[in-house]
């Protein structure tokens, strides 16, 4: 008569009332945190892999920039880098910094979060990322930032 079954009816009269007894517990909507583990970083990076690195042409040199990964880096173990098909190499990663409220944060005293090579002389970079839940995470990315594999 209005389109809605009784079936339909009655799992949402049964739906409320167990709601409201209580049979359903709501989830835990609080913050997840200081984002210091794989788990909470690695949907982000995952959703921003061509954000990882960056090249930027800076006074007759190319700079290749880590900044997106170091700011998630306290779910990380480690990072290498891999230029224009070459074995990748640890990428250092500044500690956490667990007594400041934002643990991710680049001070001063962590270093610049880029590495200076001749101008035009990058035209690929691999990275491989590993979590602190053991897994690795690949990606190879164009100049541009472009990923050109999975």
């Amino acid at each position: 008569m209005f389109g809605i079954s009784l079936e339909v009816v009655m799992f949402r009269m049964f739906s409320v009332m167990a709601l409201g007894a209580g049979v359903f517990a709501p989830s835990d909507q609080a913050a997840a945190g200081p984002f210091t583990t794989a788990g909470e970083v690695k949907p982000i990076l995952a959703a921003t892999r061509a954000n990882w690195v960056s090249v930027r042409e800076y006074q007759g040199q190319d700079l290749l920039y880590v900044t997106h990964l170091w700011s998630w880096r306290c779910g990380l173990d480690a990072i290498r880098i891999g230029i224009n098909g070459a074995a990748p190499q640890n990428w250092p990663l500044p500690d956490c910094h667990l007594d400041q409220a934002a643990p991710n944060a680049i001070l001063e005293g962590d270093g610049p979060p880029y590495k200076a090579y001749p101008l035009q002389s990058i035209q690929n970079i691999s990275i491989d990322v590993f979590y602190d839940d053991q897994t690795v995470e690949t990606l190879t990315v164009d100049r541009q930032g472009h990923p050109i594999s999975p």
